[in-house]
């Protein structure tokens, strides 16, 4: 094993939402009794997209002792998997991502998705 980035979960902060799970293109979420869980640590490519999504901030990036991230893995599991698919959309004109890109914004402790084109007006004002 070597020192990587990989995602924390605090049980203390999660509720359990499922927002992070859909996000996370490996698959490496999904909830357990309740909260987030981290299924297999090799899954993790510690890229973070699921923490930008997650109402409470229970998520958050940690380097530590891991196993090295594995693609072969990751498509293994997801080929024996059944996705979970919680659709979202954007806060400020509620087009659902089936419609636009939307993208996680986080912002004074607040997680939202934006759509591609609410952005600008994100940005700018």
């Amino acid at each position: 094993m070597a020192k990587r980035t990989i995602v924390k979960i605090d049980e203390e902060l999660c509720d359990g939402c499922g927002a992070c799970i859909s996000p996370c293109a490996e698959g490496a979420l999904m909830l357990e009794n309740g909260k987030a869980k981290v299924i297999k640590e090799e899954l993790c490519d510690g890229a973070g997209v699921c923490l930008a999504v997650c109402p409470t901030g229970a998520l958050s990036l940690e380097v530590r002792e891991a196993p090295e991230f594995s693609e072969i893995a990751v498509e293994k599991h997801l080929a024996e998997q059944k996705r979970t698919y919680i659709p979202q959309n954007c806060f400020m004109c509620n087009a659902s991502e089936e419609e636009r890109y939307l993208i996680a914004v986080k912002h004074k402790g607040q997680s939202r998705w934006c759509c591609t084109r609410c952005l600008p007006r994100l940005i700018h004002g």
